[in-house]
């Protein structure tokens, strides 16, 4: 049976995957970060940071639990503003970067929470181990062009692990009781991605960069 020009079209546009109508964005690592907020002593919250941060976010609009991200955090740049303590954070006691100097995240799973809201589950790999998490998401936001005509759009994510599920189990016993370090990690991810131009319907990608 011969099948028109038109109905194999249409066909085609029926049978198409869901990303046909995605756009892929770059993270601009310039303007992301990765925070983190870790108790110490009991008493007190430490936060630090990670910049050089890169990947790639495909955004589905008409679907958007169609999308997907990846991301990569460079650990050798952790920065709590003392030179000493970023040294021991470095060494093996810690996140040993110059054993696993990459913390990465690959998402499995994009789900509504609300408006302009999501929950984004997926693969975080830190320290050579790998679990599953749940970042709550505030955005995409809106397109916006910059003075240079990128088109640009920002997220924020946050959530929080225990460091120890990561092996990330250092820590020193207080005569008080307790310990020095706290096992909760809350993590925020502040995200802005620009539109590559040849956006098109494609799945996630590496950033090459």
């Amino acid at each position: 049976m011969k099948m028109s020009l038109k109905s194999a079209i249409a066909l085609i546009a029926v049978a198409a995957p869901s990303f046909a109508f995605a756009t892929t964005w770059e993270l601009d690592s310039s303007h992301s970060s990765a925070q983190f907020g870790v108790k110490h002593m009991m008493v007190s919250t430490v936060r630090g940071a990670f910049s050089n941060v890169k990947g790639t976010i495909n955004i589905d609009d008409k679907d958007i639990t169609k999308s997907t991200i990846e991301t990569t955090i460079d650990a050798t740049t952790i920065n709590t503003n003392e030179p000493k303590r970023d040294e021991h954070l470095k060494s093996p006691d810690f996140f040993d970067t110059a054993k696993f100097p990459t913390i990465t995240f690959k998402s499995t799973k994009v789900a509504k929470a609300g408006k302009d809201k999501l929950k984004v589950s997926g693969d975080l790999t830190m320290h050579g181990v790998t679990k599953p998490v749940v970042l709550d998401v505030d955005g995409p936001t809106a397109e916006s062009k910059d003075p240079w005509g990128n088109v640009r759009r920002g997220a924020t994510a946050t959530t929080k692990i225990k460091r120890s599920d990561f092996g990330l189990t250092w820590n020193k016993a207080l005569e008080t009781g307790g310990f020095a370090v706290g096992d909760e990690v809350t993590i925020t991810l502040d995200l802005e991605a620009t539109k590559k131009a040849d956006a098109a319907a494609a799945p996630a990608a590496k950033d090459t960069k």
